[in-house]
Protein backbone atom coordinates (compact mmCIF):
# COMPACT_ATOMS: atom_id res chain seq x y z
CA UNK A 1 0.00 0.00 0.00
CA UNK A 2 1.37 3.41 -0.89
CA UNK A 3 2.01 6.00 1.78
CA UNK A 4 -0.66 8.69 1.92
CA UNK A 5 0.30 12.35 1.64
CA UNK A 6 -0.65 14.75 4.40
CA UNK A 7 -3.47 16.24 2.28
CA UNK A 8 -4.88 12.78 1.53
CA UNK A 9 -4.80 11.90 5.21
CA UNK A 10 -6.46 15.20 6.10
CA UNK A 11 -9.24 14.72 3.52
CA UNK A 12 -9.87 11.16 4.68
CA UNK A 13 -9.88 12.28 8.31
CA UNK A 14 -12.41 15.06 7.64
CA UNK A 15 -14.66 12.75 5.59
CA UNK A 16 -14.53 10.02 8.21
CA UNK A 17 -15.14 12.53 11.01
CA UNK A 18 -18.19 13.96 9.22
CA UNK A 19 -19.60 10.50 8.60
CA UNK A 20 -19.07 9.42 12.22
CA UNK A 21 -20.66 12.64 13.49
CA UNK A 22 -23.73 11.96 11.36
CA UNK A 23 -23.90 8.43 12.77
CA UNK A 24 -23.46 9.82 16.30
CA UNK A 25 -26.30 12.30 15.90
CA UNK A 26 -28.50 9.62 14.31
CA UNK A 27 -27.96 7.26 17.25
CA UNK A 28 -28.23 9.86 20.01
CA UNK A 29 -31.02 11.85 18.30
CA UNK A 30 -29.87 14.81 20.34
CA UNK A 31 -28.53 18.24 19.45
CA UNK A 32 -27.63 19.10 23.04
CA UNK A 33 -24.25 20.82 23.26
CA UNK A 34 -22.82 18.21 25.62
CA UNK A 35 -23.87 15.39 23.27
CA UNK A 36 -22.43 17.13 20.22
CA UNK A 37 -19.11 17.90 21.94
CA UNK A 38 -18.80 14.32 23.18
CA UNK A 39 -19.66 13.05 19.70
CA UNK A 40 -17.11 15.37 18.10
CA UNK A 41 -14.36 14.18 20.44
CA UNK A 42 -15.19 10.47 20.12
CA UNK A 43 -15.55 10.79 16.34
CA UNK A 44 -12.23 12.63 16.12
CA UNK A 45 -10.39 9.94 18.06
CA UNK A 46 -11.92 7.12 16.00
CA UNK A 47 -11.15 9.01 12.78
CA UNK A 48 -7.53 9.54 13.76
CA UNK A 49 -7.09 5.86 14.57
CA UNK A 50 -8.79 4.58 11.44
CA UNK A 51 -7.74 6.87 8.59
CA UNK A 52 -6.14 4.10 6.53
CA UNK A 53 -8.56 1.33 7.41
CA UNK A 54 -12.05 2.71 6.87
CA UNK A 55 -11.79 5.66 4.55
CA UNK A 56 -11.32 5.18 0.84
CA UNK A 57 -12.35 8.46 -0.57
CA UNK A 58 -11.43 12.09 -0.62
CA UNK A 59 -13.70 15.04 0.04
CA UNK A 60 -14.51 15.18 -3.67
CA UNK A 61 -16.96 12.34 -2.99
CA UNK A 62 -19.19 14.99 -1.38
CA UNK A 63 -19.56 16.95 -4.62
CA UNK A 64 -23.26 17.68 -5.30
CA UNK A 65 -23.22 15.69 -8.54
CA UNK A 66 -21.83 12.62 -6.80
CA UNK A 67 -24.28 12.93 -3.92
CA UNK A 68 -27.10 13.12 -6.47
CA UNK A 69 -25.90 9.87 -8.08
CA UNK A 70 -25.58 8.23 -4.64
CA UNK A 71 -29.25 9.02 -4.03
CA UNK A 72 -30.16 7.68 -7.49
CA UNK A 73 -28.11 4.55 -6.74
CA UNK A 74 -30.01 4.02 -3.50
CA UNK A 75 -33.36 4.04 -5.31
CA UNK A 76 -32.11 1.82 -8.17
CA UNK A 77 -30.80 -0.64 -5.59
CA UNK A 78 -34.08 -0.63 -3.62
CA UNK A 79 -36.09 -1.30 -6.79
CA UNK A 80 -33.74 -4.16 -7.80
CA UNK A 81 -33.95 -5.52 -4.26
CA UNK A 82 -37.76 -5.55 -4.31
CA UNK A 83 -37.90 -7.20 -7.75
CA UNK A 84 -35.39 -9.87 -6.73
CA UNK A 85 -37.25 -10.57 -3.49
CA UNK A 86 -40.49 -11.13 -5.39
CA UNK A 87 -38.68 -13.40 -7.87
CA UNK A 88 -37.13 -15.55 -5.14
CA UNK A 89 -40.40 -15.64 -3.17
CA UNK A 90 -42.23 -16.79 -6.31
CA UNK A 91 -39.67 -19.56 -6.81
CA UNK A 92 -40.04 -20.69 -3.19
CA UNK A 93 -43.84 -20.63 -3.27
CA UNK A 94 -44.02 -22.32 -6.67
CA UNK A 95 -41.61 -25.27 -6.50
CA UNK A 96 -42.54 -26.34 -10.02
CA UNK A 97 -40.75 -23.29 -11.43
CA UNK A 98 -37.49 -24.39 -12.95
CA UNK A 99 -34.27 -23.08 -11.49
CA UNK A 100 -30.92 -23.32 -13.14
CA UNK A 101 -28.27 -22.37 -10.56
CA UNK A 102 -24.73 -21.76 -11.66
CA UNK A 103 -21.78 -19.42 -11.69
CA UNK A 104 -21.40 -16.78 -14.38
CA UNK A 105 -18.60 -14.34 -14.96
CA UNK A 106 -18.36 -10.89 -16.45
CA UNK A 107 -15.90 -8.03 -16.63
CA UNK A 108 -16.44 -4.69 -14.96
CA UNK A 109 -15.41 -1.22 -16.06
CA UNK A 110 -14.98 -0.07 -12.47
CA UNK A 111 -11.40 0.79 -11.54
CA UNK A 112 -11.23 1.30 -7.78
CA UNK A 113 -11.37 -1.50 -5.26
CA UNK A 114 -13.98 0.43 -3.30
CA UNK A 115 -16.36 0.74 -6.26
CA UNK A 116 -15.92 -2.98 -7.02
CA UNK A 117 -16.72 -3.74 -3.39
CA UNK A 118 -19.90 -1.64 -3.57
CA UNK A 119 -20.96 -3.47 -6.74
CA UNK A 120 -20.18 -6.89 -5.24
CA UNK A 121 -22.16 -6.08 -2.09
CA UNK A 122 -25.09 -4.77 -4.13
CA UNK A 123 -25.14 -7.99 -6.13
CA UNK A 124 -24.89 -10.13 -2.99
CA UNK A 125 -27.62 -8.21 -1.17
CA UNK A 126 -29.99 -8.73 -4.10
CA UNK A 127 -31.65 -12.14 -3.53
CA UNK A 128 -30.90 -14.75 -6.15
CA UNK A 129 -27.33 -13.62 -6.76
CA UNK A 130 -24.15 -13.93 -4.73
CA UNK A 131 -20.72 -12.48 -5.45
CA UNK A 132 -18.34 -15.41 -5.20
CA UNK A 133 -15.05 -13.83 -6.26
CA UNK A 134 -13.50 -10.83 -7.94
CA UNK A 135 -10.23 -11.33 -9.79
CA UNK A 136 -8.88 -8.11 -11.28
CA UNK A 137 -11.82 -6.87 -13.38
CA UNK A 138 -13.70 -10.18 -13.52
CA UNK A 139 -16.65 -10.90 -11.25
CA UNK A 140 -17.79 -14.46 -10.54
CA UNK A 141 -21.44 -14.53 -9.51
CA UNK A 142 -23.60 -17.43 -8.32
CA UNK A 143 -26.99 -16.95 -9.95
CA UNK A 144 -30.11 -18.83 -8.82
CA UNK A 145 -31.45 -19.05 -12.38
CA UNK A 146 -28.73 -18.71 -15.00
CA UNK A 147 -30.41 -17.28 -18.06
CA UNK A 148 -27.20 -17.00 -20.09
CA UNK A 149 -23.55 -17.92 -19.84
CA UNK A 150 -22.54 -15.16 -22.24
CA UNK A 151 -20.52 -12.70 -20.11
CA UNK A 152 -21.98 -9.62 -21.82
CA UNK A 153 -25.60 -10.72 -21.35
CA UNK A 154 -24.93 -11.82 -17.76
CA UNK A 155 -23.37 -8.40 -17.10
CA UNK A 156 -26.47 -6.66 -18.51
CA UNK A 157 -28.81 -8.80 -16.40
CA UNK A 158 -26.88 -8.63 -13.12
CA UNK A 159 -24.61 -5.61 -12.86
CA UNK A 160 -25.26 -3.04 -15.56
CA UNK A 161 -27.97 -1.14 -13.68
CA UNK A 162 -25.63 -0.68 -10.71
CA UNK A 163 -22.38 -0.11 -12.57
CA UNK A 164 -23.63 2.66 -14.85
CA UNK A 165 -24.33 4.78 -11.74
CA UNK A 166 -21.21 3.72 -9.83
CA UNK A 167 -19.08 4.92 -12.75
CA UNK A 168 -20.50 8.41 -12.19
CA UNK A 169 -19.82 8.32 -8.44
CA UNK A 170 -16.29 6.89 -8.35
Amino acid sequence: MKELTFNEKLERFILNWLFLMIVWVAFTTSFAVAELVTGAIVSMIISLLSIRMFTCCKLSILAPKRIFYMIVYFFVFIIALIKANFDVARRVLTPSLPINPGIVKFKTKLKTDYSKMVLANSITLTPGTLSVDIIDDTFYIHWIDVKTTDPEKAYKDIAWQFEKILLKIF
